[in-house]
């Protein structure tokens, strides 16, 4: 995740750079219940409304995050599926913050309502993040739910109401990155605390959807859109958090911006982005799937490491025997391509690993996805790109299955 904010801040307020600080633990997410209410176009996880066997009970629960505790892992984030689907999701979330961990729920919001709010209240979570894919017709088409747009919406006003920090995500694509602004201003009017950005991942229905990535030049042009909004926030002393994921090019962009508007910054910036460091898939990223298997991030659910029924998350996730994991923890990252030869591969790591991996076999190929130019990160442009052919439709996504 690139909190976007953070920056915006120190540019506005610069800091001494300070020591890196790695955090005790991975962040964990993780996908307590496969079934979903929804089809949603770009699901990672390929959900149904279906019951899904050989899912952890909560006993089964209880004992992993025993064990996540003892590893040091500082937060959790319960997702889906629809993890308000789970019956014992409210026993599970309170036992989480009775061991201390910061707590998030993940949730498309069409299930939160008057019926439960107070339960959600009770629980006292750290941040519950709701998607939104556009404006009604766009975001109901993307979920393949009519009206869902006004239930998702209404649940994130309930948890407002009740004094819960929220947060607005959307997935950018070429199907709905014109209503960008639109939704930072709905964001803005419903005093939503967090605004997340998410890059389109090469996995699950994400993948089969691959096609309707944006292109670079519209990623470029909603990067400058976001930048303007999260610095206009930052000049005003405004509260409101912008974070981006999916796509580490978005740390080096900002320095491209930074460049622009603040050349005497640019330094600084360039050594606090490189302190970030850009992909933390493997190391302070980790899921763990409705099943119980463990893997890199949530896009990586094609390959598991291990499966937390049989052996400790504290086991599998130190465990560098796996090819990926050790590659993965490696640094720098071995990475070729234009990604090997980019002049500024300490601020972005690689990028997104598990989209190369999706179109080349190789997780250490570069990442098709980078949206920035030859010129701009030093690199000769001799080799032949990685392209993402554009399509769009349900038609063209079945003919390439």
């Amino acid at each position: 995740m690139f909190r976007l904010s953070q920056f915006m801040q120190e540019i506005a307020d610069p800091k001494p750079l300070g020591v890196r600080r790695n955090p005790p633990g991975p962040v964990v997410i993780w996908n307590l219940i496969r079934r979903c209410n929804l089809k949603c176009k770009h699901c990672y996880s390929i959900s149904g409304d279906v019951d899904f066997p050989g899912e952890l009970d909560t006993g089964q629960v209880f004992e992993v995050m025993d064990d996540l505790k003892s590893f040091g892992v500082p937060v959790l984030i319960l997702s889906g599926g629809e993890p308000l689907l789970r019956p014992d999701i409210f026993e599970i979330s309170r036992r989480a913050k009775d061991k201390g961990f910061y707590v998030g729920l993940s949730s498309n919001g069409t299930l939160i309502g008057d019926h439960n709010i107070k339960q959600i209240v009770d629980i006292d979570y750290d941040y519950v993040g709701v998607s939104l894919d556009g404006l009604r017709e766009t975001h109901d088409a993307f979920r393949r739910r009519e009206g869902g747009f006004d239930e998702a919406l209404a649940g994130i006003r309930l948890c407002r109401e009740a004094g819960i920090k929220v947060g607005m995500r959307f997935t950018a694509t070429m199907d709905n990155a014109h209503e960008l602004e639109s939704m930072l201003d709905l964001a803005e009017a419903e005093d939503i605390d967090k605004f997340y950005l998410s890059h389109l991942v090469y996995a699950g229905r994400g993948n089969k959807n691959r096609g309707d990535d944006a292109r670079r030049d519209m990623t470029r042009h909603v990067m400058d859109i976001l930048f303007e909004r999260a610095w206009n926030d930052a000049k005003a002393g405004g509260g409101r958090e912008f974070v981006t994921g999916n796509n580490d090019a978005d740390g080096v962009y900002l320095l491209f911006w930074v460049r622009r508007h603040f050349p005497h910054l640019e330094d600084h910036i360039r050594a606090k982005l490189a302190q970030w460091g850009g992909n933390s898939s493997g190391v302070n990223i980790a899921n763990i799937d409705n099943l119980g298997e463990v893997h890199p991030d949530t896009f990586w659910w094609h390959y598991p490491l291990g499966n937390v029924k049989s052996r400790p998350f504290s086991q599998i996730w130190n465990d560098t025997s796996d090819p990926i994991m050790a590659g993965l923890k490696q640094r720098p990252r071995t990475v070729g391509g234009r990604c090997g030869e980019c002049a500024f591969f300490d601020v972005c790591g690689g990028n997104t690993r598990v989209r190369a991996f999706q179109l080349t076999n190789d997780p250490w190929a570069e990442d098709p996805a980078c949206y920035l130019r030859d010129g701009e990160i030093g690199v000769s442009g001799n080799g032949q790109r990685l392209e993402v052919t554009p399509f769009r439709g349900a038609r063209h996504a079945a003919a390439a299955q």
